[in-house]
């Protein structure tokens, strides 16, 4: 039986429970936001003012639409309204959005602010590069000029920096959470509280100002232990200490030489908790919670997971080792309590809730390693590639407090993404190589697809690295051999010497496949 949707409404009982107190919250939860919907649906006309000179929109979709809802699968009620999508984000993750709203029957148009080149070469959306997305009133100015409907925003620094409140107060419809509400991902200090709170199961803490208080506890502790910045430092914050040595090092690094700046003025200390490591993915609504499919990504930068910690080199999904019966226990224990103690709290949640979840060796059960408050990268790029249903009307949904009433529809093949990175990353790494045969290596095979991740043009219109981590080279495919086939035989076709990938993304999903079978 699958696990549906669950909605909070008098699904727990959280009766007795103290109310945070105001320094707990850190002035976080200010006022409780609400998502409501404007009418705002008109498609992109030609003759509307552009914003920037270097704007060029495509034209709107012609679609037969009755024919296209006859073919759609997806949520269980999709409403006739045509809807202007505007993206937030310029990586690969925002690619993979705009694939899936760009293929989304409803969806008249999309947008992507700032975009990247390859995003705007793909055809996916009309990226627009002179968008200041920290300015919430040019944001808000763009989608009044250019009838947008619904607003979904990317990466977590202007979630955190509360973009989404302002457009709610707008009236624009915005599939991601409040500033106050972000701070599950801002802090991890506040989504430990909120953890002890409700009970939901995650590694033991405690979280340190003082330096000399922090090496005690660790001292007592020992090794290995997590080290953790308490606020956002770009998915390098998180040192796994295997000695004492290197514990000392990361907390000195954060609390006394402020390498994370004020991201780093408060560590988390963790219990280090052994097992493997899934991301399970939950729309949210404010009350209703909506697990999507399952992923594993590959966190180290090199094969056999060795080396530092990256953004991700790679995943795969559905991964096998979610079964139906772990992911309702996730949703039971740990999504559920989080949307209900959120919504107790005053701050709904309304977004895509990311948790980095550890299945612990020793018993077999789920523990909450930490939220995200957007998709994942590169997770979300094997999500979108599955995901049959017209994304703009799921994400619409969840803006209405409408998720009750949807289901979703996912490819039945497996998907898997490679990451290609700039010889040097994580660390130092060269900007402005030449890339070829991107075009080509999309050719290899239908069922394959890049998404831009940090490309831009050179002079001479040639693809070149403007990151770290560049391109994902994404594909499906019956099974897990299958998918990587098709995935690595486009990466030999694309020609980047000062680039390098990892070999073995997803050989878990294999060594589960192969346990099964015997």
């Amino acid at each position: 039986m699958a696990c549906a949707a669950s909605s909070v409404k008098g699904s727990l009982n959280v009766g007795g429970a103290k109310a945070f107190s105001n320094n707990l919250f850190r002035d976080y939860l200010k006022s409780s936001v609400s998502y409501p919907v404007s009418e705002i649906s008109s498609p992109i006309r030609a003759q509307h003012v552009a914003y920037g000179s270097n704007l060029i929109v495509r034209g709107s979709k012609s679609r037969d639409f009755s024919s296209k809802l006859a073919s759609t699968n997806g949520s269980s009620k999709i409403s006739e309204e045509r809807v202007t999508v505007l993206v937030i984000g310029g990586g690969g993750r925002e690619h993979a959005l705009c694939y899936a709203l760009e293929r989304s029957p409803s969806c008249d148009a999309v947008f992507c602010a700032p975009g990247n080149s390859g995003i705007a070469q793909s055809g996916d959306a009309t990226c627009i590069p002179d968008l200041d997305i920290s300015n919430s009133d040019a944001v808000i100015s763009f989608c009044r000029n250019w009838g947008v409907g619904l607003v979904v925003v990317g990466p977590e620094a202007p979630l955190v920096a509360g973009l989404a409140n302002e457009l709610v107060k707008a009236g624009i419809p915005t599939f991601g959470p409040s500033s106050e509400a972000a701070a599950l991902e801002g802090s991890k200090d506040f989504m430990k509280k909120l953890c002890d709170k409700y009970h939901i199961p995650t590694a033991k803490y405690q979280s340190f100002t003082d330096p000399s208080d922090a090496k005690k506890y660790v001292e007592e502790q020992g090794a290995p232990i997590v080290i953790k910045a308490d606020g956002l430092a770009a998915g390098k914050g998180v040192v796994v200490a295997m000695t004492l040595e290197k514990a000392f090092e990361a907390i000195d690094s954060m609390l006394v030489e402020g390498s994370f700046g004020s991201a780093g003025s408060r560590v988390i200390v963790e219990e280090y908790l052994e097992g493997e490591e899934v991301s399970f993915f939950a729309l949210v609504d404010g009350e209703t919670a909506l697990p999507l499919e399952s992923a594993q990504d590959h966190k180290r930068v090199g094969d056999g997971d060795v080396g530092p910690n990256t953004g991700g080199m790679g995943a795969y999904s559905p991964a096998p080792i979610v079964t139906e019966k772990l992911k309702c226990k996730v949703m039971e224990s740990i999504i559920v309590p989080t949307v209900k103690g959120m919504a107790t709290e005053g701050c709904k949640f309304v977004g895509v809730l990311y948790a980095g979840i550890m299945i612990e060796k020793k018993s077999g059960l789920p523990k909450l390693i930490e939220y995200n408050v957007r998709f994942g990268d590169p997770e979300c790029q094997v999500l979108m590639m599955r995901l049959q249903s017209d994304l703009a009307q799921v994400l619409l949904a969840a803006c209405r407090g409408e998720l009750g009433s949807v289901s979703l529809t996912w490819s039945p093949e497996l998907a898997t993404v490679v990451v290609m990175a700039s010889e040097g990353y994580p660390g130092v790494y060269k900007k402005g190589t030449v890339i070829k045969n991107i075009d080509e290596a999309e050719q290899v095979s239908p069922a394959v697809k890049i998404f831009h991740a940090g490309t831009a043009l050179d002079r001479d219109g040639n693809f070149v690295a403007a990151g770290g981590r560049v391109l994902g080279v994404t594909a499906k495919g019956k099974d897990i051999e299958e998918a990587r086939a098709k995935a690595y035989d486009a990466l030999d076709v694309v020609d980047w010497p000062e680039g390098f990938f990892r070999h073995d993304i997803g050989w878990r999903a294999q060594k589960y496949r192969r346990m099964v079978a015997h």
